[in-house]
């Protein structure tokens, strides 16, 4: 009789182990494979329980736990996002971070030149398609709402790197942008542009200019003050890289490169061809750096009317208030080009 109990309790704690040994293997024991970095796992719209396994499975030891798991916890429908997941994390853990565990991203853009270049740099972050991404920007509902003209569009999207959800919708990102835009057009900003009598979108247009003639950022102010000198007195920008964006978008070849404007390019009939055109063109040219932005609104107050490249200091320009000063260092950065044979 004592044998028989001694067998029973022998029985009951060798199941006991067992069930409680199989349940710390399915829940709580590590299963993942990766020991000191984080993994990241992106899962789309309608991704389905087995894709998802398929996904997990370079990162976790068992998948057979992690569908045993999944099932008494009748996880089957998997959550769209982008989910973390950490070193040592059981089932349990990892079923829960991808249920709740939605993280953000950090999104960066900078310098796009169109909104076509813009939403293909956003798609390549976050589960958006470019192309439905382009629609709504572009939609009549959105250009009324931020109240610009297709050409001025680019001026809301602001240089920077952004936190966002990976599976953030066409729309949150544009009313996200909208958002950051007037937060970036703070009261200190909004003084300093209606001083200059101008709107947000010519401000970051005239940016634009400054950010591709200098990427001195100490010099971007003196820049800024001469194309201000400019428009005050109603005189043409004849500003180089609107010629080469006017260029870029006639051969619809963004990444033309164009070392050298030559004369027969300031011809071009194009509304960006500042040489041809008064004031400023339709829309910026490029997405400005916030340096070049800032550049703008704490311009250089001087006389300068006139700058060339300055062959002796790289990066940075020769000034001048008179045209006939202005030709004499425009001799000086021809013979440079001549000499180095920069022909294009």
């Amino acid at each position: 009789m004592r044998q028989s109990i001694k067998r029973y309790i022998r029985f009951v704690l060798v199941g006991t182990g067992v069930i409680l040994f199989t349940v710390l293997t399915v829940f709580y024991f590590p299963n993942t494979k990766f020991v000191d970095n984080s993994q990241s796992v992106f899962v789309p719209a309608g991704t389905s329980f087995a894709t998802l396994k398929e996904m997990l499975q370079p990162h976790l030891r068992s998948t057979i736990t992690f569908s045993l798991a999944a099932k008494a916890k009748r996880f089957d429908t998997p959550r769209t996002g982008h989910f973390v997941l950490n070193p040592s994390m059981g089932n349990q853990q990892i079923i829960n971070a991808l249920r709740s565990g939605n993280t953000p991203v950090q999104v960066v853009f900078n310098n796009q030149q169109t909104i076509a270049h813009l939403a293909g740099r956003v798609a390549e972050q976050l589960e958006l398609d470019s192309l439905s991404l382009i629609r709504e920007i572009k939609s009549s509902y959105f250009m009324d709402l931020v109240n610009l003209s297709q050409e001025e569009l680019l001026s809301l999207f602001l240089p920077n790197s952004y936190e966002m959800y990976w599976n953030i919708s066409t729309a949150e990102f544009c009313q996200r942008m909208q958002r950051e835009n007037d937060l970036f057009w703070n009261e200190n900003r909004e003084s300093k542009r209606k001083r200059l009598n101008m709107s947000r979108s010519e401000v970051i247009t005239l940016a634009a200019i400054v950010n591709e003639e200098s990427r001195k950022v100490d010099e971007r102010p003196r820049v800024a003050g001469v194309y201000l000198n400019r428009l005050r007195r109603g005189m043409k920008l004849q500003a180089d890289p609107t010629v080469v964006y006017a260029m870029k978008r006639e051969a619809n070849d963004f990444d033309l490169v164009v070392r050298r404007v030559l004369y027969k390019d300031l011809k071009i009939n194009s509304p960006y061809n500042t040489y041809k055109n008064r004031g400023l063109p339709p829309g910026p040219i490029t997405m400005p750096d916030i340096s070049s932005v800032d550049a703008v609104l704490n311009a250089e107050s001087h006389n300068y009317l006139f700058f060339v490249v300055d062959p002796k200091n790289p990066g940075y320009h020769l000034f001048a208030s008179t045209y006939s000063q202005h030709l004499s260092n425009r001799k000086v950065y021809v013979r440079w080009l001549n000499e180095n044979r920069i022909m294009r």
